[in-house]
Order: structure tokens, then sequence, then C-alpha cells
């Protein structure tokens, strides 16, 4: 697969998923279809994996610890604490 954006994938994936969705292919497009989208979302997959490593990195304290937080404020339900 040629180097692309995350972005690029994304809405390559989801016109994949509007073809197939329509049910308008022949079986061997929509198998050609669904393979190329498989490839995308593990590209994809990737890509989030990555991003969220170096969020991970970019948060580490100085200790070494890692502090993680819900980009949204919204407290880990996990970590015991009410929200």
């Amino acid at each position: 697969m040629a180097k692309q954006s995350f972005e690029t994938a994304l809405k390559q994936l989801e016109q994949i998923v509007r073809e197939l969705e329509a049910g308008e292919l022949s079986l061997e497009s929509a198998m050609k279809k669904f393979e190329d989208g498989i490839q995308l979302s593990k590209f994809c997959s990737q890509k989030l994996d990555e991003t969220e490593q170096r969020i991970t990195l970019l948060l580490q304290e100085s200790s070494g610890t890692v502090q993680e937080s819900s980009f949204h404020g919204v407290s880990d339900p996990s970590s015991g604490s009410a929200s």
C-alpha cells in the first residue's frame, strides 16, 4: 500500500463500506472491495495504536510513571473514583 494519511485511508474505507452496503457489486467485486477494506482497516488501526503510544510517551512524567487521563475529562471507571 502506498504511503497515505490516516484521513485518506479512513475516507477510502468509508467509501468501500457504502459500496458494499449498497449491494450492487458482483460477488468478485465485493470480495475485492472487502479485501481492500480489511487492509485499510488494519492500516488505520495501526496508525491509531502508534498515535496512542506517542501520546502516552508525551504524558510520561519525569519520574517515569505514566499519568493517563481521558481526553474528555471523564474519570476512568476502573480507578474506583466516582464521576
